[in-house]
């Protein structure tokens, strides 16, 4: 049953003539009766009695206007909420983050620009591995995403924020501390600090030993990259980790950082949404924003829990 044909039934039922219905929908006393007929065609049965030149419902049409009632209210609320989401000050924004670093700065400072500019947002932000976010992103519960990249996913689109070369990272008394690089195999016979397995990061790194051919002797795994840092300036051990993440403590004298010889991956960092031929006017402002704040020429930004 078209919209149409039931606003159309709905006037004839409220206004009690075709003449009066007329002007409710603004047609033709003509097109109100085509219209009419083709609903009683289509339910093969009458909708109204005409007595005297006054139309009354008959069971079936009785029966209808409830159902045309709720249809039309359903249909106009649907028509009124999606027009608001196209408004400059609504939308839906859900977020996911895989770095709890990025969350304290500078996502703040760019979900406030954004709530400036759309103050009528339907704003939510989680936290996150990227794969989970990733998968989240697929099933529409999640607008866009701050993930590790490279996203293994073809509805996806993804734009690179942040590239950081990966270093062997070690106290500045260590041994290695001093040299211009070391190999993999020197690594081998340190122990190892690592993010965990499933991490866009781990991947890399273990995708470095796998194909030098090297066994690396990983002592800790864990989730957080301040967690990895503190072990390594306790003296546990060394990592590897996207120079950006330690930049702050290499130059308070916490840490050294190393180049490891043919380790010529990069850590990337990037914002991931569905793929469409449309993005609403809020996940527009917020890669805008993004570009402003996390661009490789903005403000460092530490890979901390870059899961």
């Amino acid at each position: 049953m078209e919209i149409r044909l039931l606003r159309t039934f709905k006037a004839v039922a409220e206004a009690g003539s075709f003449t009066g219905a007329a002007s409710r929908v603004h047609v033709t006393q003509a097109a109100v009766s085509v219209h009419i007929r083709q609903l009683e065609e289509e339910i093969s049965t009458p909708l109204f009695l005409r007595v005297n030149k006054k139309l009354y419902l008959t069971d079936a049409g009785r029966e209808l206007l409830v159902h045309a009632e709720t249809i039309l209210r359903a249909h106009d609320d649907a028509k009124a909420e999606l027009a608001a989401l196209n408004e400059p000050a609504s939308g839906r924004l859900h977020v996911g983050v895989a770095s709890t670093a990025v969350t304290v700065q500078p996502l703040p400072e760019i979900l406030g620009e954004l709530k400036r500019r759309h103050t009528a947002i339907d704003l939510s932000v989680i936290g996150g591995t990227s794969e989970l976010i990733i998968e989240q992103i697929l099933a529409s519960t999640l607008d866009v995403g701050l993930v590790s990249l490279p996203v293994e996913a073809s509805d996806v689109l993804t734009e690179t924020l942040r590239s950081d070369p990966l270093a062997a990272v070690m106290r500045p008394d260590h041994p290695l501390a001093k040299a211009r690089q070391i190999s993999g195999e020197q690594l081998t016979g340190e122990p190892l600090i690592l993010g965990e397995k499933g991490g866009n990061t781990r991947r890399l790194i273990d995708l470095f030993f796998e194909k030098s051919d090297l066994e690396p002797k990983v002592i800790m795994e864990l989730q957080r990259t301040e967690a990895i840092i503190k072990m390594v300036e306790l003296g546990f051990g060394v990592t590897i980790l996207p120079q950006g993440s330690i930049a702050g403590a290499v130059a308070r004298g916490r840490l050294a950082a190393v180049r490891v010889r043919d380790l010529n991956l990069r850590w990337e960092f990037g914002v991931a949404y569905l793929k469409s031929d449309y993005r609403s006017p809020v996940l527009e402002s917020f890669l805008q924003l993004c570009r402003k704040y996390l661009r490789s020429d903005a403000e460092p930004v530490a890979s901390d829990n870059i899961a």
